[in-house]
């Protein structure tokens, strides 16, 4: 599996525009598919999502594939993942 950070610079939508921006994360294998995301926000909740939660209200584990190569330089350590999935944001 290979690990990814994105800065997403602008806030969601009304009425959540409150949350401020975001970080995404995403797990996926050597073909870019997305086992795991989450979505911290800078003033907000953790979003998680995985196979076996694909959605609820707020949005959804994406369903396309990563651009590898547009991602290559957003790559992190599979701990960096990890602590983003669990508690430590």
């Amino acid at each position: 599996m290979r690990y990814f950070k994105r800065h997403w610079d602008e806030p969601r939508a009304a009425p959540y525009e409150a949350w401020g921006c975001s970080w995404w994360y995403f797990e996926a294998d050597d073909t870019g598919v997305v086992s795991r995301q989450v979505e911290v926000y800078d003033r907000g909740p953790k979003l998680r999502y995985n196979r076996g939660r694909l959605a609820d209200e707020f949005g959804g584990l994406t369903d396309q594939p990563l651009d590898l190569s547009e991602f290559a330089r957003f790559e992190v350590p599979s701990e960096e993942f990890e602590r983003a999935w669990g508690t430590g944001g």
